[in-house]
């Protein structure tokens, strides 16, 4: 029996089409390691953790639209009310006026005034104040708009 020789030992290059040749790509493709056992539900319990922040994220969105929403309403129930105010019709009720151009949830709640046109000035203001409702405990607050339109001539005692 011979010994190996040391030019034996080395291994001579496998055949194929030359020098960097890569073999293959296998068929199935590499595998991950599999992640230890003590790792398995941490993003779900990470999640459950950043859930209450998300949430009071979302219904902070929410509170300031509903905010933007009663701030927009006020201004058309203003508007009405001033509008309304300014007629000559004695049967004319600026804050009903007020009321009604407004979403019902809305006016349910909300404060309209609006005086008569004053010969000294010659303008009326409205004003009308909206509560915002509270998503968020203590975050409740009101919304108050005016709207000043000019009296027209004959409400001042001028000529017609």
């Amino acid at each position: 029996m011979a010994l190996p020789t040391a030019r034996s030992a080395v291994r001579s290059p496998a055949p194929g089409p030359g020098p960097g040749h890569d073999p293959a790509p296998s068929i199935r493709p590499r595998s991950r390691p599999c992640p230890r056992r003590g790792d398995r539900g941490s993003v779900s319990v990470e999640f459950l953790g950043f859930l209450p922040l998300l949430l009071l994220v979302a219904l902070g969105g929410v509170q300031l639209g509903l905010a933007a929403f009663a701030a927009q309403q006020a201004g058309t129930g203003a508007r009405a009310a001033a509008r309304t105010a300014t007629l000559d019709e004695p049967e004319a009720a600026p804050a009903a006026a007020g009321k009604a151009a407004m979403t019902s949830w809305v006016a349910a709640d909300a404060a309209v005034a609006a005086p008569a046109c004053a010969p000294a000035g010659g303008q009326v203001t409205a004003t009308v104040t909206v509560e915002v409702p509270a998503l968020i405990p203590g975050t409740g607050f009101t919304v108050t708009r005016r709207a000043t339109m000019s009296c027209p001539a004959a409400a001042l005692g001028g000529a017609p």
